[in-house]
């Protein structure tokens, strides 16, 4: 079983700027992928960004150019970096560890707590 804690999230202004983090209990964290979600009142949780245990990333297109996802495996902690927010950013963001064991068609997927992110003026 695989905790996640995140933490970051608050209350910034429009055009401002949070990083939040993610922090693993896995030792062995550098073989996940590892996603950020978000999910805003009244709508379904969506993917934000995601980044392999290769370093390859992908973001949703609503946040391409504003937003950086990172990891740092020695640290078990992966990141979010937003940049220019808006006030559709508002959410409840989730870390996201993710691995499939292809040997035995095995799937292991976690879930954080959540931490709000409000943007607002």
């Amino acid at each position: 079983q695989v905790q996640l804690m995140e933490s970051g999230g608050g209350l910034v202004q429009p055009g401002g700027s949070l990083r939040l983090s993610c922090a693993a209990s896995e030792s062995r964290f550098s073989i996940y992928t590892m996603a950020w979600y978000r999910q805003a009142p009244g709508k379904q949780r969506d993917l934000v960004a995601s980044i392999t245990s290769g370093g390859s990333t992908n973001y949703a297109d609503s946040v391409k150019g504003r937003f950086t996802i990172s990891r740092d495996n020695a640290k078990n902690t992966v990141y979010l970096q937003m940049n220019s927010l808006k006030p559709e950013d508002t959410a409840v963001y989730y870390c996201n560890a993710d691995r499939y064991v292809h040997l035995i068609g095995q799937r292991y997927n976690y879930w954080g707590q959540g931490t709000q992110v409000t943007v607002s003026s």
